[in-house]
């Protein structure tokens, strides 16, 4: 079974969502640190 499918279903479908969050996050509060630092 690969990793990535396609078509996830509705578990990996979730488990995607919650990485990208994560990461989306993760990407933000880069940019406002980069922003906030003198």
């Amino acid at each position: 079974m690969p990793v990535l499918e396609p078509n996830p279903q509705g578990g990996q479908k979730k488990l995607l969502l919650v990485l990208g969050l994560m990461l989306g996050v993760t990407v933000v509060v880069a940019i406002v640190a980069s922003i906030a630092a003198p």
